[in-house]
C-alpha cells in the first residue's frame, strides 16, 4: 500500500472488460471489444500500458463476453500480475467492481474502462489523478474529457464544474462541457450498502455528489471514442496525422 503525505494512493487497477460491445457488431461477435486493435495494439493493452508506466503491477480484469479470449491474450503479458473476476451474468459497472473487491483490497484503486483510447498530455493522466487524490476528502475522483476535444463523441456531456471545480451533473436540457473519460479512482468504502447483483457506478457517483466527496480532474491529452467499426480507421488516421501512432 502506497502512502503520500499520510494519504493513501492507489496501488492496484481494475479494467472493466466484461461488456458485449454491441455497437461494434458483427466484429465483437468474435472479438471482445477490449481486444479490438487500433494502430496495431488492442484497446485493453493500451489501457494496461498506462497502468504499468506509473509502476502499478497489480491488475484485475472483469470478464464475461468471450472472456477466455481475454484470458488467453493476457498470457502474453509478464510486466504485471493480472487476476480475473469472471461474471456468470453481466453485473454492469457497479456490480462488476463490487464483485471484484476481494481481489482489489481495502485501499483506493483505479477503475478504467478498457474500451477507450487516450494519450497522456505532458504527464501521465493516472499519475496526475494519484497526485491529487486525497482520501480524507474524496470517495471518487473522475477524469473528465473536454467535449470540444473528444473525438467521436456526439453526446451532450456529463458534468459541469463551478469556479471551485465542484462538479454537478448537467440538467436534462443542458449541454455540459465535460464528459466522463472512463478513468477514475475509487475508495472501496463507497460500496457499503449498495445493491447485490447488477447496478451502475452512477449510483456511487450520485451518492458521492450528495456528500461532496466526488471530485473531478480535466484531462489534458488526447481522448478517442472508438464506438463503431467504421470509427477504427478514422481514429487510426487521426492519431497517425498527430504523430501518436507510435505511442503505446
Amino acid at each position: 500500500m502506497k502512502e503520500k503525505n499520510n494519504m493513501l494512493t492507489p496501488n492496484k487497477a481494475m479494467l472493466l472488460a466484461a461488456g458485449f460491445g454491441t455497437r461494434m457488431r458483427p466484429l465483437t461477435n468474435k472479438i471482445p471489444k477490449p481486444l479490438v486493435e487500433v494502430s496495431g495494439r488492442s484497446l485493453l493493452d493500451r489501457a494496461i500500458d498506462r497502468v504499468a508506466e506509473i509502476g502499478i503491477n497489480e491488475c484485475v480484469i472483469n470478464i464475461h463476453h468471450l472472456g477466455d479470449k481475454i484470458r488467453n491474450h493476457m498470457n502474453g503479458r509478464n510486466d504485471l500480475n493480472i487476476a480475473f473476476s469472471e461474471e456468470d451474468t453481466l453485473l454492469e459497472t457497479g456490480g462488476g467492481v463490487k464483485k471484484a473487491l476481494p481481489l482489489l483490497g481495502d485501499a483506493p484503486f483505479f477503475a478504467i474502462n478498457s474500451d477507450i483510447l487516450w494519450f497522456n498530455g505532458p504527464a501521465s493522466a493516472l499519475q496526475r489523478l494519484a497526485d491529487i487524490w486525497n482520501d480524507e476528502k474524496m470517495d471518487v475522483l473522475l477524469l473528465l474529457q473536454p467535449v470540444v476535444n473528444a473525438f467521436g463523441y456526439e453526446g451532450k456531456g456529463d458534468f459541469i464544474l463551478d469556479k471551485k471545480g465542484t462538479p454537478r451533473r448537467r440538467l436534462k436540457r443542458e449541454v455540459a462541457p465535460y464528459l466522463f473519460a472512463g478513468v477514475q479512482i475509487i475508495n472501496p468504502r463507497v460500496f457499503e450498502n449498495t445493491p447485490e447483483g447488477s447496478f451502475s457506478l452512477n449510483l456511487i457517483y450520485d451518492k458521492a455528489i450528495e456528500s461532496g466527496r466526488l471530485h473531478c480532474m480535466p484531462h489534458d491529452g488526447e481522448w478517442y471514442h472508438v464506438g463503431t467499426v467504421d470509427s477504427i480507421a478514422m481514429v487510426e488516421e487521426l492519431i497517425e496525422k498527430r504523430g501518436t501512432a507510435s505511442q503505446k
